[in-house]
């Protein structure tokens, strides 16, 4: 099998070296983001960024209901960012 694949290879390199380097770098461009480091840091900075930005709202003292920041009471935090 390997043969086959290395003379088809060697084949399509002698006749079409631009579709064989066009389809190489295809396949990397596929491939490679799954395994950057870079996009397990960019799901946790998605994680932990809000949907929606709250209005801000004029806190008379009697609002408790009411957190002074979106990610207060609960939510993933951006202390691993930090820390880089």
């Amino acid at each position: 099998m390997a043969q086959k694949l290395a003379a088809f290879l060697k084949n399509a390199w002698a006749k079409e070296p631009v579709l064989v380097v066009s389809f190489a770098i295809g396949s990397l461009a596929v491939i490679l983001p799954p395994l950057s480091p870079y996009t397990k840091y960019a799901i946790m900075i998605n994680k932990a960024t809000p949907y929606n930005y709250p209005v801000p709202v004029r806190d008379d003292g009697n609002m408790p209901d009411v957190p002074s920041h979106p990610q207060d009471p609960q939510g993933p935090s951006l202390e691993w960012l930090k820390k880089l």
